[in-house]
């Protein structure tokens, strides 16, 4: 099986969130917003991403750190593992600015690893 593909198309893309990794920021359920372009990402940052050891895997997790010409995430719930702790480091598509259903918001912010 070949590698899905994740480019994201548009200068803003909707996904929905799966799963509990990115609580309690984002829930399972939430449909969210991505930028794709825009200014850079930084530190802080809730993305789409695609690990490179999960390439047929796009999650949604806050940018920690520039590593290794892509970024270590992590998800802001410290009891689910499955972020760069698990797979390594990810290559982004976009960032995450708005949460429009089901608690339309904007998405920013939130809790901080080093």
């Amino acid at each position: 099986m070949g590698a899905v593909d994740h480019r994201l198309r548009g200068p803003l893309v909707p996904i929905l969130v799966t799963g509990p990794s990115m609580a309690p920021t984002l829930r399972h359920g939430d449909a969210v917003l991505v930028r794709t372009g825009g200014r850079p990402v930084r530190p802080g940052d809730v993305v789409a991403a695609v690990f490179r050891s999960r390439p047929d895997l796009l999650v949604v997790k806050r940018a920690v750190r520039p590593q290794d010409g892509g970024w270590w995430l992590r998800g802001d719930n410290g009891l689910v593992t499955d972020d760069s702790r698990a797979y390594g480091v990810a290559d982004v598509c976009g960032r995450v600015v708005l949460r429009y259903w089901p608690r339309p918001g904007r998405v920013t912010g939130g809790p901080r690893r080093i």
